[in-house]
């Protein structure tokens, strides 16, 4: 996982914990005072559930896991959990921090096999620690408090199948059909990205086939094959579309980027582009090389980079 999605996670899990950790720290003072009483700490979890946004389950649980309370929830009382051992759940597994709240990690419910977690309250009498009290959440439940993520443009580069990457010298490229008509490929591919709406697409130069999306049609991908991509004719199926204000790749820019992809595919016959990718709006390619090794970056990298970057000399 990149530190860009770690650090949005962290943030995201900063603000349920100022969120949940107040009216649990008010609620664990409550159920001090009934300690090691079941039906009284049973009327406190019923009493004061509504308190807790967002909660699933109010449980208690002594030192060793145990739960000493039912289920509180918002259909009543679930007894069945009563006794519980709850120990070697993941969040019975972290240790909670000297202040006294923990909100877990992530973890999979046995209940519904779902996302969930779940926040941990130290209940304390004086300085003894009585126990625990858990409120449980499914992550459908909890609001998303942060901005939406938006993907690092640093370079990353992806291992692949190891199985291809130590076979690779004993491979070479075979001319696919859209090898044969790359000029036209080429051309098609930079008149949909500029002019006919196309936001995405994938192009697989090995088996011949380009996978495209539209801005008039996004939550669907089409198909192009080795036909269509040598039919200028095929244009006329996709409107014409202005580029978009706010495509991070300039749209003189989306031919070179077509071009370099082109040389890649060509310049070697050992170490040779299987498949690229371009995305105008988050400004993004990615090349898939014969080794099955990935690399994602920035068009500007890509366009910044030549072909003894590449393959280590030059072609």
């Amino acid at each position: 996982m990149n530190e860009t999605l770690k650090d949005a996670i962290h943030r995201q899990r900063v603000e349920l914990a100022e969120m949940l950790s107040a009216p649990l720290a008010r609620l664990a003072g409550k159920c001090a005072a009934e300690w090691g009483q079941r039906e009284a700490l049973d009327i406190v979890l019923t009493d004061h559930f509504r308190e807790v946004p967002h909660c699933l389950f109010l449980y208690v649980l002594d030192t060793n896991g145990v739960q000493i309370s039912d289920n509180a929830s918002i259909g009543g009382l679930l007894p069945e959990h009563y006794g519980r051992d709850r120990s070697q759940r993941p969040y019975m597994r972290e240790a909670v921090p000297s202040w006294g709240f923990l909100l877990s990690d992530a973890y999979l419910s046995l209940r519904s096999n779902r996302p969930s977690l779940t926040a941990l309250q130290l209940v304390r009498r004086d300085s003894e620690t009585l126990g625990y009290l858990a409120a449980d959440f499914d992550l459908r439940d909890l609001p998303v408090t942060a901005e939406l993520y938006e993907e690092c443009s640093d370079w990353l580069q992806i291992k692949g199948d190891p199985a291809i990457r130590g076979t690779v010298f004993q491979q070479c490229r075979i001319e696919s059909l859209m090898d044969r008509n790359m000029d036209s490929a080429c051309a098609i591919l930079e008149e949909l990205l500029t002019e006919r709406g196309m936001f995405q697409g994938v192009i697989h130069f090995s088996s011949s086939r380009v996978t495209i999306w539209l801005v008039e049609d996004p939550f669907r991908y089409r198909f192009l094959d080795h036909e269509a991509l040598c039919d200028p004719d095929v244009c006329l199926l996709y409107p014409r579309c202005a580029y978009p204000g706010n495509a991070l790749i300039p749209k003189k820019k989306i031919g070179s980027i077509l071009n370099g992809m082109r040389k890649l595919r060509t310049a070697d016959e050992t170490l040779y582009l299987r498949s690229a990718s371009i995305n105008i709006f988050n400004g993004l390619v990615s090349l898939t090389f014969s080794c099955d090794g990935t690399h994602y970056m920035s068009w500007r990298e890509f366009l910044d980079k030549d072909m003894t970057f590449w393959l280590g000399s030059a072609t």
